[in-house]
């Protein structure tokens, strides 16, 4: 049985059938299956076994989040969703937080040393992600766990841990990894390359005390992965498996999540629920699969519906894209009044009276060129000057960049809203 939803979105009716009880529904297919057909799975060892071992019973399995930030951002969305699928399916999942390996850093992906935090900067950001993961992962009656592997990774001596651990690994195999190649060049400090010891090492332990069987994480963590499952495999004997998912990345190759303020955070405080919002109704026609896919819970049939549409029509994905990943991270309401405040943005209701300015080959020139031309700021310094003083808003996001580039996803409908100061709007039409 399924139940047709309407809701409104930008002023216009919007229909999708999810299931009745999804949590119900998902638990009878093998989540395998669910994570392949919606995208998820970029490498698995085993992956008959895994596959199996999946539809037979339940597995607790981890994900490890270091706390770089005070915040998790865009590129943990994969991570937070394929867990989320896990557990619906029935799966047991361990967030890991990363007191400890969050002291060395983690290398890959990396071009430079990672900035090197202090122990309360370290608790403090654990604590915020915990509150940031509460909203994808039921900590309730142990169905899930959230454990910080500076608990046994601070006990741990040096010579405990070259005598315990490191005799299972060569130095040949490790300088083969591909995070580390990436910084051979630059120079590979002696503190990173222990991390993948320290990766390896908390999968062994938390398969002893959880009789945790598999390691999951973005792709670039595949090199850390494997390392954790021969290392737990020759210590213990028992199965241990990995499984990566695809990174968050555009159809173009590039990361997803950069805004014109930086990453694409998900704490309301650094970014708001409306500029949340406006990102992924933005995002590329390109890209609307990818991300109600992955992001979202909406049911692959209609998913399939959504992104099959052309031209114009397309928005109604990308509406229905922005209020589901919304309500996921900052709640129903949040997602409500982001979407209300976008209508109105948008439908000319910013100000009392909206000027409308019509350009030309907006797209691929700098944002500061193009309003100068447009005679909305009186000289580019003026547009830095609003800029250092945060003043100047695209589509309602501040732009403190003084050479961001204007995109196709700038332009909503063919068009952006630029506010100069607190009451100067100036909606921008690509002619």
């Amino acid at each position: 049985m399924t139940l047709s939803l309407f809701f409104v979105v930008d002023g216009e009716r919007v229909c999708y059938n999810p299931y009745v009880n999804e949590k119900e529904a998902t638990a009878l297919t093998n989540v395998f299956d669910t994570l392949t057909e919606r995208g998820f799975i970029a490498q698995c060892t085993d992956a008959d076994e895994v596959k199996k071992m999946l539809g037979e019973r339940k597995v607790t399995f981890y994900i490890g989040f270091d706390p770089t930030a005070d915040s998790l951002h865009a590129g943990h969305f994969i991570a937070l969703m394929a867990m989320a699928h896990m557990q619906r399916a029935g799966h047991r999942p361990i967030c890991l937080v990363g007191g400890g390996t969050g002291t060395i850093g983690d290398p890959s992906g990396r071009t430079d040393l990672r900035k090197v935090m202090t122990d309360d900067v370290i608790e403090h950001n654990c604590e915020c992600f915990k509150r940031q993961m509460a909203r994808f992962i039921d900590f309730s009656d142990g169905k899930a766990l959230m454990v910080n592997n500076g608990d046994w990774l601070r006990k741990l001596g040096y010579i405990d841990l070259l005598r315990e651990v490191g005799a299972n690994f060569t130095v040949n195999r490790m300088l083969a990894a591909e995070c580390y190649k990436q910084r051979w060049d630059k120079g590979l400090t002696f503190l990173e390359f222990n991390y993948m010891v320290m990766q390896a090492y908390d999968f062994y332990k938390l398969n002893g005390d959880y009789d945790c069987v598999l390691q999951m994480g973005g792709d670039d963590q595949w090199s850390n992965i494997i390392a954790g499952v021969e290392l737990t495999r020759r210590k213990t004997g028992r199965a241990a498996y990995g499984l990566t998912n695809k990174l968050l990345l555009k159809s173009d190759g590039s990361k997803m999540g950069k805004t014109a303020g930086g990453a694409l955070w998900l704490d309301a405080d650094k970014v708001s629920p409306y500029d949340f919002y406006q990102y992924w109704r933005n995002v590329d026609d390109a890209d609307v699969k990818t991300c109600l896919s992955l992001l979202t819970f909406v049911p692959m049939d209609e998913v399939n519906r959504l992104s099959a549409l052309e031209g114009a029509a397309i928005n109604e994905a990308k509406k229905v894209l922005a209020y589901e990943v919304t309500k996921l991270v900052h709640g129903e309401e949040a997602a409500r009044q982001a979407q209300a405040a976008a209508a109105e943005i948008f439908a000319g209701q910013g100000s009392d009276n909206m000027p409308t300015v019509e350009v030309s080959d907006a797209v691929g020139k700098k944002l500061l060129d193009v309003l100068n031309a447009a005679k909305i700021i009186e000289s580019k310094a003026e547009g830095r000057r609003l800029m250092a003083q945060n003043g100047l808003t695209l589509n309602d996001a501040k732009v403190t960049d003084v050479d961001y580039v204007l995109s196709a996803a700038d332009f909503v409908d063919g068009a952006a809203v630029v506010r100069k100061g607190k009451k100067k709007f100036f909606k921008v039409v690509i002619a």
